[in-house]
């Protein structure tokens, strides 16, 4: 009996020990990572948002002086930054739908019995492993109007995709849907293998038609997944600056990222910079918010 006794004890024992050596590891990892989130996330937002109140410049060594809704004030009255605005919102609307586009018209195809289908899909996502700037430099020969093959292709002759004010951006664009669609792809290719087969069994048992059964069965009970690529797509491509930067330095794709950039780092304008970035923060997360508010009406049918 004490001999039982004293092995319960012992597993109770090792077992607290266990638990305390748990929390212990947990700790471990939880606490630096608060830490890191602290110092690097959430006190340089602080940070900027209290200089957004000031005149503050880091050129010059005075002081940073309160000025309290200035900022925001003269930023959203002013018309050369909601030219910004609506270059980046064209940039955001072809982008994306472009990328929701290829990338579900790629996943449509690879989710049938094709050969090599592992290895084309592999090989369909090797341009977002890549680098912006190798992506970057990489399209800017392919778009050379001297010796890009992208004229060469189709005929072009000496076009000029990048110094041209009209087609520059639509050139952006282009490079951003090649480099990311295959994220779009990978994520609906997930939801169109999820689509229980009955579904289509069923339907053409009642001779239902493609259309029909794309627009009955396969789109929405894809939807929801395909919600959630758009809303990541649209937060990255209006935060996009890396493309547009080392593509082209036409005034058409100044997007905001860059005006943002500029006004920061070349304008020296550092608390009207910090104005700026939150206005931009507050948008994104509006559009966000609509979107996530869509996607939960989505679920609910």
């Amino acid at each position: 009996m004490a001999t039982a006794v004293m092995t319960s004890l012992d597993t109770k024992s090792s077992a607290a020990s266990r638990g305390m050596s748990d929390i212990r590891i947990r700790n471990l990892f939880i606490i630096p990572t608060i830490l890191f989130l602290i110092v690097f996330n959430i006190f340089p937002l602080i940070y900027s948002l209290g200089y957004s109140f000031t005149d503050f410049r880091a050129s010059s060594n005075a002081p940073a002086n309160f000025v309290g809704l200035q900022n925001y004030r003269e930023l959203l009255n002013d018309p050369f930054i909601w030219s910004n605005f609506a270059i980046t919102a064209k940039y955001v609307i072809v982008s994306v739908t472009g990328q929701v586009i290829v990338g579900f018209g790629t996943a449509m195809l690879l989710n049938r019995d094709i050969p090599l289908k592992g290895l084309l899909t592999t090989l369909l996502l090797l341009p977002m492993m890549l680098s912006m700037a190798v992506v970057g430099l990489f399209w800017k020969l392919l778009y050379d109007p001297s010796f890009g093959i992208i004229n060469y292709a189709l005929g072009l002759g000496s076009f000029e995709w990048l110094s041209n004010p009209d087609m520059a951006l639509y050139a952006v664009a282009i490079t951003d849907i090649w480099m990311w669609s295959p994220f779009v792809m990978l994520l609906s290719l997930a939801g169109l293998s999820a689509v229980p087969k009955h579904l289509y069994e069923a339907a053409a048992i009642d001779r239902a038609g493609p259309f029909y059964t794309f627009f009955r069965i396969t789109l929405p009970l894809v939807a929801p997944i395909l919600m959630i690529a758009i809303i990541f797509r649209t937060m990255e491509a209006f935060k996009t600056f890396d493309l547009a930067y080392i593509l082209t330095s036409q005034p058409t794709t100044e997007v905001i990222s860059i005006r943002l950039y500029k006004m920061a780092f070349q304008e020296w304008q550092t608390g009207r910079s910090c104005a700026l970035a939150y206005i931009v923060l507050v948008m994104v997360l509006a559009i966000t918010n609509i979107y996530v508010k869509y996607l939960n009406k989505v679920k609910e049918r």
